[in-house]
Order: structure tokens, then C-alpha cells, then sequence
């Protein structure tokens, strides 16, 4: 079987196209990116441990593992992080909340990703703006690990802590941001995410119980004029805003991800006056 063979024999079992040249390009140890040279070789024979190793990889990925699980590696906001079972896969639409940070924080500004896993907003806020001082917290040891190798990696200088959301943290802050569990524990779609850390994922009956703890703590720890900013799930922004109010911040609103639904809810900790 050559290469463009093996592209169709993976989109035949209902592989998206492009990802299964992502895969096919991981087998053959070349550029994930680099789809021109499977063009340029589409007539090159595979051999056989290298058709296997890519069936292999269709296989799982049909069983919805992650393709950033199977290549090691996925691209969040102009970064390359490595990523394994230990950690979410970063989004594409939490971009919308790093985006939105970067909007609002000032100069030299204290900032803290809740929940921080891969490293992914912590790291992508700290690349745009190396003037911030940057922390992140996450309870999984493991996720931390993952995180502070993708630091290293990238040679970005982001402080990280262990610890259960802002129980610990230290100083007032000018912008907290969380991507925390937000999926309610009947969710139907949850099976489809089962390779992933249920507890990265599962925010109680609601979904809602981590940004209540949160949005709970966070006033205690925001300089006044700072920002809390959460993703959530695509139906929850009215209750995200509406905890917020109930918490005291002023300025709450809404901001869409690519799909155009609300994804992100924020609010600002009033001046003193």
C-alpha cells in the first residue's frame, strides 16, 4: 500500500482527512505539519511495521483518543506543547480566553491560570507578554510535571504551584483565568472523552461546582480593577454571569469562541471608592 492509499483506506473507516495525514506523517516520523511531502511521495510504498503502526493509530483515534495523545503533541496559540493522557488536550477555542486576558491585563501585570495542566494559558499569556509576572496552579502533580517541561521546553518563565484553586496563592492579582471542569457528571458527552483526566473534566451535578468555588475565592485575591475570566460550557454562560453578580463583580459579560458560542464569562472587582 502506498502513502495516498493509505490516506483513503483511513478515510474509508471515517477518519477526517486531514487527520489521518497527521497521523500517517507521525508514522513515518516526518513533520506533522509538512502535508506537501506526503503529496510529493503519495506513490511511496509503506512497510509493513509502518502500515501497522499507522492503522494502529486510526484505530484509537476512531475509539476517540486524542490526536494530540497519539502525536505527543498539540499547537495552542502559536506554541508547540507536549501533551499525554496526564493532561486535557488544549482547545482551540480557549484561545478565546488567553485572547481576552491579553486584552484586558496592564503592564507588568500579576497573572494566574487556574487549573493550569498542560501549561497551555499560563504559557501562550506569558510568550505574548514576558513583562507579566505569571502563575498557575494545578491539584494534579502529574499535570504540573507536563507543564513545567513545557516551560523548560519553551524557555518561558512561568512560577508554578500545587495546590487546590486559589487555597495558597499569595498577593493580589491583576488577572486570574481558568479553564476548570465544567461538565456536568451526566453529560452524554462524556463517554466520548474518556481518554482524557475526568477530573480536568467533571465539575459535579452541574458542572458548576469549581467556578463556584472559585468565583468565591477569587475576591480575596483580585487588586481592585482586576479580572476573573472562566471558560465554560456552551450553555452556562447566563449562570457563570449570573455567580458572578452574585459574587460582587461589576462589568460582567460574555465573549464567543470560533463557533461563535458563548464560551468565556467574566467580570471586573469594583474600585474602591
Amino acid at each position: 500500500m502506498n502513502i495516498a492509499q493509505a490516506v483513503q483506506a483511513a478515510k474509508a473507516q471515517g477518519l477526517d482527512h486531514l487527520e489521518a495525514q497527521t497521523l500517517l506523517l507521525h508514522a513515518l516520523a516526518q513533520d506533522p505539519h509538512d502535508r506537501a511531502w506526503l503529496l510529493l511521495h503519495d506513490t511511496d510504498e509503506l512497510h509493513a511495521q509502518q502500515l501497522r503502526h499507522f492503522m494502529q493509530l486510526v484505530q484509537q483515534r476512531l475509539q476517540h483518543v486524542p490526536l494530540g495523545y497519539l502525536t505527543g503533541w498539540q499547537d495552542f496559540h502559536g506554541l508547540a506543547l507536549q501533551v499525554d493522557a496526564r493532561v486535557l488536550v488544549p482547545r482551540p477555542d480557549t484561545e478565546t480566553l488567553v485572547d481576552w486576558a491579553l486584552e484586558l491585563g496592564p503592564q507588568a501585570a500579576q497573572v494566574l491560570d487556574l487549573g493550569t495542566g498542560s501549561g497551555a494559558i499560563a504559557l501562550a499569556l506569558k510568550n505574548a507578554r514576558p513583562d507579566w509576572a505569571v502563575r498557575a496552579v494545578d491539584a494534579s502533580a502529574d499535570a504540573l510535571h507536563v507543564a513545567h517541561a513545557n516551560a523548560q521546553r519553551l524557555g518561558l518563565a512561568v512560577q508554578f504551584l500545587h495546590g487546590d484553586w486559589l487555597s495558597g496563592v499569595q498577593g493580589r492579582l491583576d488577572v486570574i483565568v481558568s479553564n476548570p471542569p465544567y461538565i456536568a457528571e451526566a453529560d452524554p458527552h462524556l463517554p466520548a472523552l474518556h481518554a482524557e483526566p475526568r477530573q480536568a473534566l467533571v465539575g459535579g451535578a452541574d458542572g458548576l461546582d469549581d467556578i463556584r468555588s472559585i468565583t468565591f475565592q477569587a475576591p480575596a485575591h483580585l487588586k481592585p480593577g482586576g479580572w476573573l475570566l472562566l471558560e465554560h460550557g456552551f450553555e452556562q454562560a447566563l449562570a457563570v454571569q449570573a455567580l458572578l453578580q452574585q459574587a460582587g463583580f461589576a462589568n460582567v459579560q460574555s465573549r464567543k469562541d470560533l463557533a461563535g458560542i458563548p464560551r468565556c464569562t467574566g467580570g471586573q472587582w469594583p474600585e474602591v471608592k
